[in-house]
């Protein structure tokens, strides 16, 4: 049942596959914008599809079930970020009339910022999906070779690969029209596993629903000790060190929301696909808010599940886990999947699981395409067809694929060497590209100043102060355990404070430079 199920959505995927690569795309922008034709609701449910990915499916879960709900207040900084991407950055993108959103630096800045932003981008997105790529293995990998072998380096390697196959294969003839589609499709499919699942687990709960929220509200440990509320939302502490505290929430990851849905190409490129500006707006604000419920949903199963597995008295079936132990809370729901649901329902939630790896690996490699045929490929071979870069696109395509794969193994022991969820973890390699990119896309879009080298110093500065904050590095110089040193402290710091600092480091940088006179003005 499980795999007739798994069947029926990969036809599903492979008709609408088919249904696109039949459709005639004459030119680049058929191919990487869809002709502007996209409707605005699939683009804004495009945007949450590719943004949550299986870091949400299998990462929310482990973060309710470990704590609480404070990771829905980073929405709170999405929001803000969507408000300034719709008002501020949209508009300008629209203007430039561009497959890629670098075409506008090109414009502020020179040809130089553009291509260095681009390259900066592709380097960024490597890092980001091949994470993503990574947390999508992980439940494909417990799928086939069970929850023991599931988290081994081989057998996550094997994952990897099929995902990478399939995710490239589908790309490769349809374009971004197909990516969009098949991001609603697998939109559907992740949320109504995500229900059917908390169905299920509330089905076995034998308790009256005051007493599974009193219980929510004041848990206690093993020994009675009282705990914070699991439905807490808000985390007002102005600890560095904490994920989801509210100025975090304000500052580091409004910061973050910008780079993910203004810089980068990967998801602005949707935003690009509308038929003007004021479509694009709409299509960011639509799916941030949609993520809002979206992202609630996993975190009220990762807290159903805290009730089925750690307060038995209060279900009708007990059941125990079999990875158990504490900070073992990854595989939670995995396991309720693989052990607990029944056939047919149980495909239903694997195909779930691939649909979250494969909405984000699709639309990472079109979108790395489009920033390699636009910004670096056709300005060196101006005097080309258009269907000589369709081409071109196409064979960017398969090798974003492969590089997105290679370095997604990378990532199985860069995780091991963090101490980060895996949520925390995707976002954080995210900020690598992020610091640069956001620095000079506000210098260009709030100042006067900066140019080519100023910029590309920028790009370059924010990366590397990025990378040198990753704690495996600081760690070579600084003992990390030592509460005296200055490194060791800022070690501990949360990502987002680190991305700020990038990013104003970023900025004085690229402000640095005065505006060419050759440069084209507002």
């Amino acid at each position: 049942m499980d795999w007739m199920v798994l069947g029926g959505y990969f036809l599903i995927l492979a008709v609408t596959g088919w249904i696109f690569a039949r459709r005639e795309q004459k030119n680049a922008t058929d191919y990487f914008l869809g002709g502007r034709k996209m409707p605005v609701w699939a683009v804004a449910i495009s945007i949450v599809a590719t943004s949550l990915s299986a870091a949400t499916f299998i990462g929310a879960p482990e973060l309710s079930y470990g704590g609480d709900l404070t990771y829905l207040a980073t929405n709170i900084g999405m929001i803000l970020a969507a408000l300034v991407i719709a008002f501020l950055f949209i508009p300008r993108f629209y203007q430039t009339q561009s497959a890629s959103i670098y075409q506008f630096l090109e414009q502020r800045h020179g040809i130089g910022a553009r291509r260095a932003a681009s390259i900066s981008f592709l380097i960024g997105r490597v890092m980001a999906s091949g994470a993503r790529v990574f947390a999508a293995a992980i439940p494909l990998s417990m799928v086939i070779f069970g929850i023991d072998r599931g988290l081994e380096p081989q057998t996550l390697m094997l994952s990897i690969a099929a995902l990478t196959v399939v995710a490239t294969c589908y790309t490769l003839w349809g374009g971004i029209s197909s990516v969009i589609w098949s991001d609603v499709l697998q939109y559907v499919v992740l949320i109504g596993a995500a229900l059917t699942a908390i169905v299920l687990i509330w089905q076995t709960i034998d308790a009256p629903v005051s007493e599974v929220i009193d219980t929510l509200t004041k848990p206690t440990d093993q020994d009675g000790v009282q705990l914070g509320s699991k439905l807490a939302v808000f985390d007002w502490s102005f600890d560095l060190t904490r994920s989801f505290a509210i100025p975090a929430c304000l500052i580091g990851y409004t910061l973050l929301g910008i780079g993910s849905y203004g810089t980068d190409q990967d998801l602005a490129q949707r935003m690009l696909t509308c038929k003007d500006a004021k479509a694009g707006a709409k299509s960011v604000v639509m799916g941030i808010l949609l993520g809002v419920p979206t992202v609630a949903i996993f975190l009220t199963v990762g807290l159903m599940l805290w009730i089925a597995y750690e307060h038995p008295e209060l279900t009708s079936e007990p059941i125990a886990r079999i990875s158990g132990g504490d900070g073992d809370n990854l595989r939670v729901f995995l396991e309720y999947i693989l052990t607990q649901i029944p056939p047919g329902v149980r495909g239903l939630m694997m195909a779930g699981l691939f649909a979250a790896g494969l909405s984000s690996m699709n639309s990472a490699i079109n979108a790395m395409g489009a920033a390699f045929v636009s910004d670096l490929y056709r300005p060196l071979k101006p005097d080309r067809d258009e269907t000589h870069y369709l081409k071109i696109g196409r064979v960017s395509v398969v090798v974003a694929g492969i590089t997105l794969g290679g370095f997604a193994c990378v990532c199985i022991y860069w995780k091991d060497a963090s101490e980060y969820s895996l949520i925390d973890f995707a976002l954080s390699v995210m900020g690598l590209a992020y610091a640069g990119l956001v620095g000079v896309f506000l210098t260009a879009i709030l100042t006067k100043r900066g140019n080519s080298w100023s910029a590309i110093a920028a790009l370059v500065a924010g990366f590397v102060w990025m990378l040198g904050s990753q704690s495996f590095i600081l760690g070579k110089f600084v003992d990390l355990n030592d509460t005296d040193s200055i490194l060791a402290q800022y070690a501990s710091v949360h990502h987002t404070w680190k991305l700020t600092l990038g990013v104003l480091l970023s900025s004085a940088v690229c402000v640095v430079g005065k505006k060419s006179s050759l440069i084209q003005s507002d």
